[in-house]
Parts: C-alpha cells; structure tokens; sequence
C-alpha cells in the first residue's frame, strides 16, 4: 500500500515510519517539504504522489503556544487538514486524521465516547475540532483517531521531562487534578496501521491505552521503573500556571475501536514499561 504521512519526523510520524517500513511503500513529509497550510502545494503533491492513505500527523500541539497564537494555531489544526481533506477528496485516497482528547471540555465523569458531543476549553482543542468538521464534511474515505497524553521514544514528552528534571532537584512539583489516559505512540501507531489497512469502517475512533491517571500518577510510575528516588509533590492547575486551560477529566472510551478490530490495548502500566525498556536504545 501506498502511504503519505505528513508530520513525518514528529513523534508519531516517527513511530509510524517505522511501524509501516517495509510492508508498506511510504512517502515521508514534514513541513520542510509539504507545509499543510499551503492548499495549492498539498493538492499538487498528493495528485502527484497518488497514495492510497494520508495520514495526517501534522499538527501544533504546543497547547500553551496555540493559545498564545490562535491564527497560526488554526492554520496548522484546521486549516492544514482542511487542504489535505480536499486534495483526499478529489483524489479518492483514505484520510486518517489525528485529533485530541482535548476536543472536551473535561466536565464528565465517566470516559468519553465517540458519540459524546465536543466543547474544547482551549485554543488548541478548538483548533483540533474545526479540523476535525473539515475531515467529515469534505472527505466521505476518513477515519478520525482522538488519543490522548501521547508520548513515545522519538522526540519530547512528559516523561522525559520528568526524567531530565529528577536529575538535578530532589522534589518535582505535578499537577494532581487532571485524569487521562496516557498513550504509547508504538501502541497507538499499530492500531493506526490495522485501521488504514484492514476493511475497518470509516469514522471516528478514540484509542488510547486503558486504565485511567492523573499525571501526578504518572510521573510516579516513571520514576519508580528508572529507579530514581525523586519526591513527587501533587499541586493543583492552578498552582502550575499555564496559558491554556486543560481539562480536568480527559480519559477517552476506547471500546469502539477494541470491538471494531477485535483487539485489547495493554494498560498504560504496562506500556510505560516497555517504553522505559526502548527508551534505553534510543536516550544514550
């Protein structure tokens, strides 16, 4: 199969690369070499490229950046997936798009289902959400996939934060008052490849690890697999002081995608540890 991944060389992009090569025949673009935002070289290049999918994977995802620069925020989120749904669209390929627990606003109290109605809180979150609308409304061959707390071994993340930081203090202070479900981009890249290549129907699909925490927890966790003795200190949203507003409760239903592909995604426990254990051949 043919395959465009735009975003090539972020997190996930990366993940992917390496998930589909060599089963599949990719083409690998960042912004360097395809910037979504501009709709005339994205509809050439992809009638040129003829691939059978486009996976999305272009996005801004600095929360606190986009809040800060809400146009450019929209151009990446919105606008970017706008021009590549139509050159889709027009050309018949498949699109997967990536979008964001943060499409809610946190208020439930119960994990979230494809069928749960979004009201993003933050810039970003409505950024995502527009360009999630383009998708459904242009393109009939998408298939949307919300994740969440993404990190993975191919580029920045939360834990590795934490991990830099516990090397020079003897206390980290993490927000204990937002509930998610992290998400290993090598579990997420797999379902991602069952999704684009096997008859799956088209749609919307939440996919994260199971399993529920808040990044308190999660920082916990990861120090305790590397063997660091760093005191972790809970504090509130509001006590860390960030631009952009989160939502106090993300944690999203993967059981659509679990019965639609007849699979089970590992806790997020168990994630974290093989991602601590690759971790090893790539941090050096």
């Amino acid at each position: 199969m043919r395959i465009l991944i735009t975003g090539s060389s972020g997190m996930l992009g990366r993940e992917l690369a390496e998930r589909l090569h060599p089963a599949h025949e990719l083409i690998l673009r960042d912004i360097d070499g395809l910037d979504v935002r501009d709709a005339s070289a994205v509809y050439g290049e992809i009638k040129r490229l003829s691939p059978e999918v486009v996976i999305n994977c272009a996005a801004a995802t600095d929360v606190d950046w986009c809040e800060y620069y809400p146009e450019q925020a929209f151009a990446v989120n919105a606008e970017g997936a706008r021009n590549i749904a139509e050159a889709c669209a027009v050309t018949g390929a498949l699109m997967c798009h990536l979008s964001t627990d943060y499409v809610f606003d946190g208020s439930a109290t119960r994990p979230y289902t494809e069928q749960d109605i979004p009201h993003p809180i933050s810039v970003y979150g409505r950024s995502k959400l527009a360009g999630e609308r383009y998708v459904r409304e242009i393109v009939s061959r998408h298939i949307i996939v919300r994740t969440s707390w993404l990190y993975g071994v191919y580029g920045k993340n939360f834990i590795e934060t934490i991990l830099r930081l516990s090397e020079t203090r003897h206390e980290l202070r993490v927000v204990n008052d937002q509930t998610g479900s992290p998400t290993y981009a090598e579990d997420l890249a797999w379902v991602i490849e069952q999704l684009v290549t096997l008859p799956a129907p088209y749609g919307t699909y939440h996919v994260c690890n199971t399993g529920i925490c808040t990044w308190h927890d999660f920082a916990v966790a990861a120090l305790s697999l590397a063997g660091r003795q760093t005191a972790v200190v809970p504090i509130t949203t509001e006590e860390l002081g960030r631009a952009a507003p989160r939502p106090r409760f993300s944690v999203l239903d993967n059981a659509h995608v679990s019965a639609t592909l007849g699979i089970t995604l590992r806790h997020w426990c168990d994630a974290l540890t093989a991602y601590m254990y690759k971790r090893k051949g790539v941090y050096r």
